[in-house]
């Protein structure tokens, strides 16, 4: 169950993050978006970790852990801001959400048993991934007069982008389980704000190019503390069980597009809508054949 709750916790604040994002990258660049989530995100963290501390000093394999989760996730980060900022979300969110099945595939080859059902169900969201970037171009021609020739390049660039996104999340969610397990909480949420504000923020402050308008600031905070906020809920959930946390929480991903469909009028291609069903179908499969 403490996965279960975790995970779902996650996935709530990631959809609404990745909405956020996806608005705010649009306004400011996917570099400003990264260093001002990072610098919400680190100011999120330290008021935590003034009350409750760090705990004892973390091993030489724990260090590197660390390292790898605040690598990962900023990188990701990037690609997915990138991929936001030109693509659809109801696109680019499915894709992002593959992460949960790598996270939950890393693990399982680390010691979890994998069955035979749950490859079958890797494989199928797989199949869904492909069906979403794809623009046939039957599609395209059908489509073209209203969302312009180079509809298809966009798409292709923003689901290459989320899927690079993806496969760090995916290393990401992983190393983040162990952190979650073997230490306290606040090392899951710490490594990419610190590594974030030093790699990202400064940088841009020192050039003066960390620009965020005030029409971006709300949705620059929204994502900032979400991304915290969820990446705790997951870290909780992964003491549980780092496979099953992985599945629930990449479920954000429905929540998102179908929310953005509603929200922000974008449209999918009928093939693409088939691949976000296969996708959306094939985690919540996982997620109880894993529970």
């Amino acid at each position: 169950m403490e996965a279960i709750l975790g995970g779902a916790l996650a996935a709530l604040c990631w959809a609404a993050s990745v909405m956020s994002s996806s608005r705010g990258a649009k306004l400011i660049g996917a570099w400003p978006m990264l260093g001002g989530v990072m610098l919400v995100g680190f100011a999120v963290c330290l008021p935590v970790i003034a009350a409750t501390g760090l705990g004892p000093n973390p091993t030489t394999g724990q260090i590197g852990l660390l390292v790898a989760a605040g690598i990962s996730n900023i990188v990701g980060l990037l690609f997915a801001y990138a991929a936001l900022r030109v693509g659809k979300v109801a696109v680019v969110a499915p894709i992002l959400s593959t992460e949960g099945a790598l996270g939950a595939l890393i693990a399982i080859l680390a010691g979890e048993a994998l069955a035979a059902g749950t490859a079958i169900l890797l494989a199928i969201i797989a199949a869904g991934v492909m069906l979403t970037a794809a623009e046939t171009e039957a599609v395209e021609a059908t489509i073209g007069a209203l969302e312009g020739p180079d509809q298809r390049a966009i798409t292709l660039r923003a689901a290459l982008l989320a899927t690079a996104a993806a496969l760090f999340f995916g290393v990401n969610l992983y190393v983040t389980g162990r952190i979650g397990v073997e230490l306290p909480i606040a090392w899951a949420v710490i490594p990419a704000r610190l590594a974030g504000v030093t790699l990202v923020a400064l940088p841009l402050l020192a050039t003066s190019r960390l620009t965020v308008t005030r029409e971006a600031l709300p949705f620059v905070v929204t994502a900032g503390v979400l991304e915290v906020v969820g990446l705790a809920a997951f870290a909780l959930g992964a003491r549980g069980s780092i496979a099953i946390a992985s599945v629930i929480a990449s479920q954000f991903a429905a929540i998102a597009a179908l929310v953005s469909v509603a929200l922000f009028d974008e449209r999918l291609a009928r093939h693409q809508l088939a691949g976000v069903t296969i996708i959306a179908s094939g985690v919540a499969l996982l997620t109880a054949l894993q529970a």
